[in-house]
């Protein structure tokens, strides 16, 4: 019988949290030269419109990801970005990052974002199709990412 998963928000500041955004980290590291620290903190979370969400399989931490207000909202729009979106690479492909992703828009739409926002990057193909199955579009880089040849932006509305 395979171990039952839950996806619930969950405080970025426990070590467990630390360690898959740590892994996160060494990933785009490897892949990018830059692994993308310098651009999440817990503290983005800590603030009305923010949320960290974990995945757990049989209890064990196997996913995570992040929601807080988009710094580049334009006048009168709710923007949130979804960050540090990771699943343990021996379990991708099983729905856990989909399970993520749909508990981070419910809350989005809860607290009042007209729409979503997040980079990923040209190298992780598996991630652009996860965004791309739940409806998520390309669009243009803004701020640090725009004219980034590395980045690839995405949004939806809710």
């Amino acid at each position: 019988m395979a171990a039952e998963l839950t996806v619930a928000e969950e405080s970025a500041r426990t070590p467990e949290a630390a360690a898959m955004i740590a892994d996160l980290s060494a990933e785009l590291g490897a892949l990018y030269g830059d692994d993308g620290s310098a651009y999440f903190t817990p503290e983005d979370v800590e603030q009305p419109g923010g949320l960290f969400v974990v995945a757990r399989r049989g209890g064990e931490p196997v996913g995570c990801g992040a929601l807080r207000p988009w710094e580049h909202s334009p006048a009168g729009e709710r923007v949130g970005e979804v960050k540090r979106m990771y699943v343990a690479p021996g379990l991708r492909g099983r729905g856990i990052g989909r399970r993520i992703l749909a508990l981070i828009e419910a809350r989005a739409a809860e607290f009042g974002y007209t729409r979503l926002s997040l980079e990923t990057g040209w190298r992780q193909p598996d991630a652009m199709a996860l965004y791309e199955r739940a409806e998520w579009r390309m669009c243009p880089c803004v701020g640090r990412y725009a004219g980034d040849p590395e980045s690839v932006c995405y949004e939806k509305s809710l």
